[in-house]
């Protein structure tokens, strides 16, 4: 998969205002039609019968008797003891880590292998020091500080790549045969933000003769080589990447053997943890007993756990990873009721039940409709009590304000299928980076994240509109990228690339083209508002890590829908499976 499509212009793309503080309530810069609130309707008349349509979704692969078995034996507190044990072996290694260089590449192990959380003092800083410290570098040296630093949220800009120029602009001749610096600046390159364009030329320049040195490089650089072209380091999902990388370190002969057993015991208890959430949701979902009564929908409770463990896979979360995962598993069916079985007066009678957020509701829906709706209230409850409890905040507006905003959104969507109608491109992502879930995914995510919650920062957080903005539409155009195809088949609301093509009349691979063009762009604004944002930083995390979750999900076509693939193979090796060590 190519992602070095020339960027076009994105200003086709309308960036939403900042929220706006109305007592409680965020409000999401959106163009709705207001819905009827004065009267509630009846229900559509049932005589008359309705051809629902049908997606054929795979039954779901997980059963709550696998799910539920799940064990590990690093639930034992050895294991634990044992890991404390090496945190300080560590530390100490970090400590007496002095040459910048060195502690770059020691943080950048560090990271690589999963294990960050456990060093975040001590890795600031190491950074801090090397951020005021003046010293020669190597290429690859200079762009690895540059990517971490940037990551970090240091101020600095790309220029120290100019100092690899000739007279003439261009990257000198020397590097090109420089395969570790070239492999180090590809990645920094990822990093870049609008106006940068020496890292656009970096990203071409090492893109281009890294190709070039592929048959005289050894296997293993090869293989890290390949591996960032299909997706950049920044770009990819965190877990799963750690994996990647510690089977990777495990080939290398100067390798630090308690680092090493560090992550692979991280790894592992990890992963302990994890199976733990997976068994308490099944036991929920369950109960909760959507996947029978309505079994037009996607069943995929560990594929949805795969979404909140890519958000925030730490295990500090787990009751974050909880709440995602049950947020998802509910958004799903919904998502799927508007998309596939409902008809647009059933679907317009649930978004004003929605929109007035009133139980008694419940009593005009069709019978299918009021289990989906009891389970969202509910749900909403819950989550609204909890934190009340932990935080003394009643969030209860701000849910209920999203999941009015994604009902509306879904509705456009139908209303668009049911009219036969394509829509430009700015009227799909206008609407889309909302259908796709992303907004209301990361307010939950906010008041879940374990911070205390304060007037001070709902501010913060109403002025971080962009930040989610940006990493919703990447999720949108991963989604689109990945599962255009398949709903074009079962017969859907046209995607960004079928809205490209009928606006220009460009053909599908120019479409697809401009998508990733335009997703290429988003990724640097992404980047900007990371850098500039206020909010917590482990809630700015997890908004970048929804980006990375939705490219990791959908890089091989819907790995949602579809989840039998590699989507089966990664949750085997992420839940399933102990690193030997």
């Amino acid at each position: 998969m190519d992602f070095l499509v020339q960027s076009p212009p994105f200003s086709s793309v309308i960036v939403p205002e900042p929220f706006q503080l109305q007592r409680i309530q965020i409000r999401w810069r959106s163009k709705w039609t207001p819905l009827a609130r004065s009267t509630v309707r009846s229900k559509p008349c049932m005589s008359k019968e309705i051809l629902r349509r049908s997606a054929n979704y795979h039954p779901a692969i997980w059963c709550p008797q696998q799910i539920e078995s799940l064990t590990s034996p690093y639930t034992d507190r050895r294991f634990v003891a044992r890991l404390e044990e090496l945190k300080i072996d560590i530390k100490r290694l970090i400590k007496k880590t002095v040459e910048p260089s060195d502690r770059l590449k020691l943080v950048d192990l560090i990271q690589r292998l999963g294990i960050g959380y456990h060093f975040e003092k001590e890795m600031k800083e190491g950074l801090d020091d090397v951020y005021v410290a003046h010293s020669d570098y190597d290429l690859c040296s200079a762009a690895l500080r540059f990517r971490l630093l940037r990551q970090h949220g240091y101020e600095v800009t790309p220029d120290i790549f100019n100092d690899y120029k000739d007279e003439e602009g261009k990257f000198k001749a020397f590097i090109k045969q420089d395969a570790h610096g070239l492999l180090s600046l590809y990645e920094a390159s990822y990093l870049g933000m609008h106006e940068e364009g020496v890292l656009d030329e970096a990203m071409e320049f090492s893109r281009s003769h890294l190709k070039g040195l592929m048959g005289s490089m050894d296997s293993d650089l090869t293989v890290q080589v390949q591996h960032a072209f299909e997706i950049p380091m920044h770009w990819r999902m965190p877990r799963l990447e750690a994996k990647h990388y510690i089977d990777v370190y495990e080939r290398e002969n100067r390798k630090s053997l308690v680092l090493l057993e560090l992550a692979k015991l991280d790894f592992n208890l990890v992963q302990s943890k994890h199976q733990h959430d997976l068994k308490e949701l099944s036991r929920w979902w369950r109960e909760l007993g959507l996947a029978e009564k309505l079994p037009f929908s996607r069943d995929r409770l560990v594929e949805n756990y795969v979404w909140a463990m890519g958000i925030a896979s730490e295990p500090q979360f787990s009751k974050c990873r909880i709440a995602i995962t049950k947020l998802v598993s509910i958004l799903t069916v919904i998502d799927d009721m508007y998309d596939v079985y409902g008809s647009l007066d059933e679907l317009e009678l649930f978004t004003e039940a929605v929109e007035r957020w009133d139980i008694k509701d419940v009593d005009v829906l069709p019978d299918y409709m009021k289990i989906c709706y009891l389970a969202l209230y509910n749900f909403a409850n819950e989550i609204t009590y909890d934190t009340l409890k932990d935080h003394g905040c009643n969030v209860l507006p701000f849910i209920k304000k999203e999941w009015q905003n994604l009902c509306k959104a879904y509705l456009v969507e139908a209303k668009w299928f049911s009219n036969g109608y394509t829509p430009t491109l700015d009227e799909y992502l206008m609407n889309g980076w909302i259908s796709v879930g992303g907004p209301v995914a990361m307010v939950h995510a906010y008041f879940l994240q374990g911070c205390p919650i304060t007037k001070e920062l709902i501010d913060q957080f109403m002025d971080g509109s962009d930040l989610i903005y940006w990493s919703s539409l990447i999720t949108r155009l991963s989604d689109d990228l990945g599962t255009s195809e398949a709903e074009m088949k079962r017969g859907d609301v046209p995607k960004a690339i079928q809205c490209r093509m009928k606006e220009t009349g460009v053909s599908h691979e120019s479409a697809q083209g401009h998508i990733k063009g335009l997703m290429s762009d988003a990724w640097k604004r992404l980047n900007e508002e990371c850098l500039r944002s206020s909010l917590p930083k482990t809630f700015v995390d997890m908004v970048l890590n929804m980006a990375r979750t939705a490219q990791c999900i959908f890089e091989h076509g819907d790995g949602i829908g579809t989840s039998k693939g590699v989507t089966r193979d990664r949750i085997i090796t992420l839940f399933n499976e102990p690193i030997l060590i």
